[in-house]
């Protein structure tokens, strides 16, 4: 009964703590979202990306940091209490949602690995300038241009991008593509599914992940232009413009955890003017890249002295494990 007890109360505080934090995040969100838009591309993705993920990892460094060490120093092992039904279902539900974060998750990357695999065996092998993972020509009736892959990411561009965009533009699309290989964003984009998949049983708000896919490409654009120079703005301003008079009517890509240049936003003409609007604006200035990599330097070392100084209170005393403990009692109670 011990151990039983033990994950039970783990699971429970996974789901409580995940569901309070990913309330709260939903709301502070909801205020403050219009006071985000004044920041750059970049920043901004990377504000909505530990937003995102904050809930899940909050959770867990709770279980691990207090949780399980109280439980540990201060649960008899022959103890009395047992798993009520409310602490059962709490943990059942807490499992089940682990359980489908985690199988979607794998879904998702054996989806990517089918798409790529289907897509190499009919394609030719080509050699780009500046880009330093496998290169694929396509025949796709969707104008694709995308990395996909998580952990060995491949560039796939459908035949038709060749035959429609100059050298300039191609080159611009590409030092596009090799942004978001740079920020990682597909393996960003698989931990975000994840994480917002653990809480499957409540409402979740999706304008996060609307937000954070605009977000990351235009943050990809500004990337772009930040390594050559203000034309290449123009110049992937009208690659877009050409590449979106290319997709066929009702032809959607299959699109796992990949980077398309141009994906989702082709439902909503607002996002595509807008990434085209801020191509416009960053013809003559560059984005602050300074401003971006500060924000990122900032937000992981104020994460990484938060753990730390979490870490250092559980080892240099154990009021805090005491007092985590007798929550747990109270839990206990409260639900049997």
């Amino acid at each position: 009964m011990y151990d039983f007890l033990g994950i039970c109360l783990a699971l429970a505080v996974l789901l409580t703590v995940n569901a309070i934090v990913s309330l709260l995040v939903t709301g502070c969100w909801r205020l403050a979202a219009s006071f985000t838009k004044g920041l750059n591309a970049a920043t901004r993705a990377q504000l909505i990306f530990v937003l995102q993920t904050f809930p899940a990892m909050a959770a867990l460094l709770i279980v691990a940091v207090f949780l399980v060490p109280s439980y540990l120093a201060f649960e008899p092992h022959q103890t009395n209490e047992i798993v009520s039904f409310k602490l059962g279902l709490f943990a059942l539900f807490s499992a089940a949602g682990i359980t489908l974060a985690f199988w979607r998750g794998l879904a998702a990357w054996l989806a990517t690995k089918r798409l790529a695999d289907n897509w190499q065996k009919h394609s030719k092998c080509l050699q780009l300038k500046e880009v330093l993972i496998p290169v694929y020509e396509i025949n796709h009736p969707f104008p694709v241009v995308a990395v996909v892959g998580v952990l060995h990411p491949k560039l796939f561009v459908a035949a038709q991008i060749f035959d429609s965009l100059n050298q300039e533009e191609l080159d611009a699309v590409i030092a596009h593509e090799t942004a978001h290989i740079a920020a990682r964003d597909n393996l960003k984009h698989w931990l975000t599914r994840i994480c917002r998949d653990v809480l499957m049983i409540l409402p979740s708000d999706r304008s996060l992940d609307r937000e954070w896919a605009e977000a990351i490409e235009l943050a990809a654009d500004e990337e772009a232009v930040s390594r050559k120079n203000g034309a290449t703005a123009l110049d992937l301003a009208q690659a877009l413009i050409k590449i979106a008079r290319l997709v066929p009517i009702g032809v959607r890509p299959t699109m796992p955890a990949g980077s398309f240049l141009i994906g989702g936003e082709i439902e909503s003409g607002d996002a595509l003017a807008r990434r085209v609007g801020r191509l416009m604006q960053l013809a003559d200035k560059s984005p602050n890249k300074d401003r971006r990599d500060w924000f990122s330097s900032r937000v992981a070392g104020i994460f990484l002295g938060l753990l730390f100084l979490m870490m250092v209170l559980v080892v240099t005393t154990s009021d805090a494990l005491t007092a985590t403990h007798i929550g747990i009692e109270r839990v206990v109670a409260f639900l049997s």
